[in-house]
């Protein structure tokens, strides 16, 4: 087998290196300084930055050192571990989100810089999103004031769309915890938000993220209680976060309270030590009895696989109703709890359609395991029932609400 002979080179000879093959060393003070030297030509004229930033684009190499470029226009040098690096001889760029005035006017106006800027050069809106992540790690490194500037111009990119509010999430990083970084900050993007677009906006776009879901987690670890919660919060005027926040706890614990009752009913336990730990827990948690009775009739109903067929699955319900019966009744002791059990039970008849013959059945039983009471039935058939089956529902009944009424009239003439 013929091996290639390497020919011989002379002594001192160079050899070439193409020039594709080149790779120019990847120096960010180089250019840190090559772009603090323009913008110190450009001084505090914001117009005269945007024009030297929309033409150094051709000079420098923003693709490459896009982080850079971040760091100089935001906090005047590099940022990194050991805080803002200025250029040689302590120099500063003029022309910096830190180096504007500490009011939303003047913040503004450096948002449109960046927006020029991220319009001639496209790619620039990817490297922002990165460069913020990286910024918020720091910025218990910069100064309050500065920490408040950087918040209100996070929030106006969020309002026109040049962030998504998923970035907000490294906010909450543990080392950001202590002396309230992290909820400082976030409160003030959440106040400034609110000035610029209105407080649903704030509220839908936290819960489309799942933002909503994690807001406890920017308070300090021994300071994540619902009332210092709803304290910070309505101090700055965020009152719609402070609903928005206990309707995601409620949800929660409804949830916890369906798998335990699904548990429960799972494992076969005892009616009255359901309804006993069903009253703890609901008494715990500041859950109303209507809210618990219409889990339990959800989780009750769900417990079960039903018969297929229509004819077997009345009687199927029935004896499964009948022996939770007393579960439904420890939950039904005011008027409001009956018609919400009601509305429910209509609701399920609806949705599953071999029950639709069944729901006078069941109002029936339960009306004689006295879960139901006849002013809650009637009530319901006049004016309370919703519009799903009505007409079905309504005809199903008419028969026991006469005999109702007539029992009713019976009572009154025996009286008189």
């Amino acid at each position: 087998m013929s091996q290639k002979t390497e020919r011989p080179v002379l002594s001192g000879q160079r050899i070439k290196t193409r020039k594709r093959d080149e790779r120019e060393k990847f120096d960010t003070t180089g250019f840190r300084d090559q772009l603090l030297t323009g913008l110190l030509e450009a001084g505090t004229d914001l117009d005269a930055v945007s024009k030297y930033l929309d033409s150094a684009g051709g000079k420098l190499d923003y693709r490459r050192y896009g982080e850079t470029l971040f760091d100089v226009l935001i906090a005047g040098g590099l940022l990194g571990p050991s805080g803002i690096t200025p250029g040689d001889g302590g120099v500063l760029s003029p022309a910096c989100v830190f180096a504007a005035e500490n009011n939303i006017e003047s913040i503004k106006k450096y948002e449109q810089v960046f927006l020029k800027l991220m319009r001639r050069y496209k790619y620039l809106e990817k490297m922002l999103d990165e460069e913020m992540r990286k910024v918020y790690n720091y910025i218990k490194l910069i100064s309050e004031e500065d920490r408040i500037k950087l918040a209100r111009i996070s929030a106006l990119w969020i309002c026109n769309g040049t962030l998504v509010p998923t970035v907000l999430y490294c906010i909450a990083a543990e080392h950001l915890h202590k002396d309230n970084i992290a909820l400082d900050f976030i409160l003030e993007v959440f106040v400034t938000w609110k000035q610029e677009k209105g407080i649903n906006n704030v509220v839908s776009a936290l819960k489309k993220t799942g933002l909503d879901m994690k807001l406890m987690e920017y308070f300090p670890p021994n300071k994540r209680t619902h009332e210092y919660f709803d304290k910070a919060f309505m101090d700055k005027g965020l009152g719609e976060i402070v609903k928005l926040q206990k309707a995601q706890a409620s949800q929660e614990v409804k949830k916890d309270l369906q798998k335990n009752v699904s548990d429960a009913l799972a494992e076969g336990k005892a009616v009255k030590e359901i309804i006993n730990e069903v009253k703890d827990y609901s008494l715990k948690n500041n859950l109303a009895e209507h809210e618990v009775i219409a889990i339990l009739w959800t989780t009750l109903m769900a417990a079960v696989e039903w018969n297929k067929k229509e004819e077997l699955v009345a009687e199927q319900a029935l004896k499964h109703i009948k022996n939770y019966a007393s579960l439904l009744g420890a939950f039904t002791e005011t008027p409001r709890s009956e018609l919400t059990l009601m509305l429910r039970i209509q609701d399920f008849c609806y949705d599953n359609m071999n029950f639709m013959k069944v729901f006078q059945k069941i109002v029936l039983l339960l009306y004689k395991t006295d879960v139901l009471s006849e002013d809650i039935i009637m009530k319901w058939y006049k004016d309370s029932h919703s519009s799903k089956g009505k007409s079905v529902f309504l005809e199903q009944m008419k028969k026991f609400i006469e005999w109702l009424q007539n029992a009713e009239e019976e009572s009154e003439s025996d009286e008189n």
